[in-house]
């Protein structure tokens, strides 16, 4: 039986990964020699991955590919993308020189607000906490002068604080929501920052408040934190043109294919089950590049998802319309970005694709992974409603296949060429494979 582990943060990064390998894995030197061969030959660099997170073992690498040929705004682009899923980037480079050739794509940014909030409990009436928090909000500010300066020297700061009474969700429930401007910087520490000092000074100013007299601990705080929903950090990217420069497919004329895109778009809008799988393949774009550059996909994800049920149903996060023969495809997300702070100056990798961008600000990092996303929604669904899904998908996927069943590069090959005139399926790569092994 497995003994729980004291103290095991304190031990060295060898007796961590032995523990593992005697406690959990049935081929202990295996599961070692498997950890150690994802080590970094350089010690130093390794020691910088090792301090990323906490009880490191090893590292876990994901493939980093690029999409060229992305036109947006005017300016060409190379997008570095960090995925595992077969036919992700392929897709999105398809997309890409599609619509280069159709006058790429543009993007701006309609807001760049994030939220925090103090979250707190008061018992007595309203308009006394209203009188007090206009009271304090001049205060509150000046405390978090020496935390906001150099935000402030760069444009950003606290863009504005508001009393919220959400009492009729839950008893004595109010937050103090607070807005914010973080520049280049995806602000997390920044905002949260900000957040524990409102706290501090809300607690203090309250216990000496006139109009709390005779109240014990008339307000009280349970947490500050920020909030990855950023309904007002948004930003729209779109491709348009004649439903007749779109190209003809799968027997369909372009226009015939404009139509049944925004039909697609309509079913996503109103039909859930298809909306999750619909913005799933979005995030395929988006995530791989909010990961290739060092940010949060994670707090990405949370915050897409609630803004595409903003409206209590949850919907799809582009739109599609046929108007007097033009063709318009679009997205509006919200996308909470950082180009300087976190990992953007400690991993290599992500210092490199930031460099392969342009060293773009937050806002052009922002266009740049909307667009991504718009490509992978638009080469998906243009494959859906043409020729299937599988097809492209399926062809890219049949490396994978082949290494689960050990091909060699002689058989990779041979199957490689068979597969460009025929159907890929799982058991179809299996009998051709089997088929050629049994030739002399």
């Amino acid at each position: 039986m497995i003994q729980p582990v004291a103290g095991f943060s304190k031990r060295s990064k060898e007796e961590k990964i032995r523990w593992i390998a005697e406690n959990y894995t049935a081929h202990p030197e295996q599961t070692e020699a498997v950890l150690r061969q994802y080590w970094h030959s350089d010690a130093q660099l390794q020691q910088l991955h090792d301090e990323f997170i906490e009880n490191t073992i090893s590292n876990f690498y994901l493939p980093l590919g690029v999409a060229p040929n992305f036109l947006i705004n005017g300016k060409l682009y190379a997008i570095p993308m960090a995925i595992e899923e077969s036919s992700v980037v392929a897709a999105a480079s398809k997309a890409a020189k599609y619509w280069m050739e159709r006058g790429g794509f543009h993007a701006r940014v309609l807001g760049i607000e994030k939220i925090g909030q103090v979250h707190f409990t008061y018992s007595g009436e309203a308009e006394t906490l209203q009188a007090f928090m206009e009271y304090l909000r001049p205060i509150l500010l000046q405390d978090a002068a020496p935390i906001t300066g150099n935000m402030e020297k760069r444009g950003g700061g606290i863009l504005g604080l508001e009393l919220r009474d959400k009492t009729a969700d839950l008893p004595g429930y109010y937050q103090l929501h607070c807005r914010f401007d973080t520049r280049d910087a995806m602000g997390a520490n920044f905002i949260n920052s900000c957040l524990e000092q409102f706290s501090t000074t809300l607690l203090r100013e309250a216990a000496a408040y006139e109009g709390f007299k005779g109240e014990e601990k008339p307000v009280e705080v349970l947490m500050s934190i920020l909030s990855n929903y950023t309904p007002e950090c948004v930003v729209r990217a779109e491709v348009r043109c004649p439903a007749s420069d779109l190209e003809p497919e799968a027997g369909l004329s372009g226009e015939a294919v404009a139509e049944r895109l925004v039909q697609a778009v309509e079913i996503a809008n109103c039909e859930p089950f298809r909306a999750v799988t619909h913005n799933k393949g979005i995030m395929n774009g988006i995530d791989a590049v909010v990961i290739a550059t060092g940010n949060d996909f994670r707090a990405v994800e949370a915050g897409v998802h609630a803004y595409a049920a903003r409206d209590g149903r949850y919907r799809s996060l582009t739109g599609a319309s046929l108007t007097d023969g033009e063709f318009c495809f679009w997205i509006e997300v919200p996308l909470a970005l950082g180009t300087v702070g976190g990992l953007t100056s400690l991993h290599p990798l992500v210092r490199l694709g930031l460099e392969i961008l342009g060293q773009p600000s937050a806002r052009e990092l922002m266009e740049v992974v909307a667009v991504a996303g718009l490509a992978q929604n638009f080469a998906a669904i243009r494959s859906l409603v043409t020729v299937g899904i599988q097809r492209g998908h399926m062809k890219m996927h049949l490396l994978n296949i082949l290494n689960q069943m050990g091909a060699t590069p002689a058989e990779k090959e041979a199957m490689v060429e068979y597969f460009k005139t025929h159907t890929v399926t799982h058991n179809e790569v299996v009998t051709q494979l089997k088929a050629l092994r049994r030739q002399p």
